[in-house]
């Protein structure tokens, strides 16, 4: 599959892997296919976010996914759901906190499943840190998006309109900053400039 990524995109693959390694995360999540989307420049995706007014939000971005990570990586929408059945989140982080010290409930490698990475990924990228299997249903959904746009190559604006297809923290900040799904298609597709809201 990646030989159909273009140059941006396996820039953006490469780039995750670099945060992934610069935040000491055992795997590469899709926290971190975003922040090297926002690193990109002159590429479809940066053109995107840029008409969306997000480059100029990026360390909002960065506080909301930290957020995120310090709390084990769940989405203000489990957190609100676990609140409905009485559990507080902000206090067990706090506990926890206090007990093991910050940043304990960081998200653990690869807890959902994954082990080593293994297929095509392992060859790419020699060895470095394992995709989670988010971040591999992630580049999964982005070459559906492709296909469905009848596009031959995947590029770095499939992996962002995935991320805002996946629900998760990325697409759940993301949305906070105006950067959905729909308006991204105005933007890349069709329909002219779309605004951030």
């Amino acid at each position: 599959m990646f030989e159909r990524f273009t140059k941006d995109a396996r820039a953006v693959v490469l780039g995750a892997v670099g945060h992934a390694e610069r935040l000491d995360a055992e795997t590469v999540e899709e926290q971190h296919l975003l922040l090297a989307l926002l690193d990109r420049e002159a590429s479809r995706a940066s053109f995107a976010l840029m008409s969306l007014g997000l480059t100029e939000r990026r360390e909002s971005v960065e506080q909301a996914l930290a957020e995120a990570r310090r709390r084990g990586g769940l989405s203000r929408a489990d957190t609100d759901a676990l609140s409905g059945l009485g559990i507080d989140v902000s206090a067990i982080v706090s506990r926890v906190e206090e007990a093991h010290g910050e940043g304990a409930l960081e998200s653990s490698p690869d807890s959902r499943g994954g082990g080593r990475n293994k297929g095509w990924w392992s060859g790419f990228l020699g060895g470095r840190r394992p995709f989670a299997q988010g971040a591999k249903d992630l580049l999964t959904e982005s070459l559906r998006i492709a296909l469905a746009q009848q596009d031959r190559y995947i590029g770095d604006e499939h992996l962002l309109l995935a991320l805002t297809a996946r629900p998760g923290v990325p697409a759940e900040v993301l949305a906070d900053h105006g950067v959905t799904y729909a308006s991204l298609r105005r933007v890349l597709y069709g329909g002219g400039e779309a605004k951030a809201g």
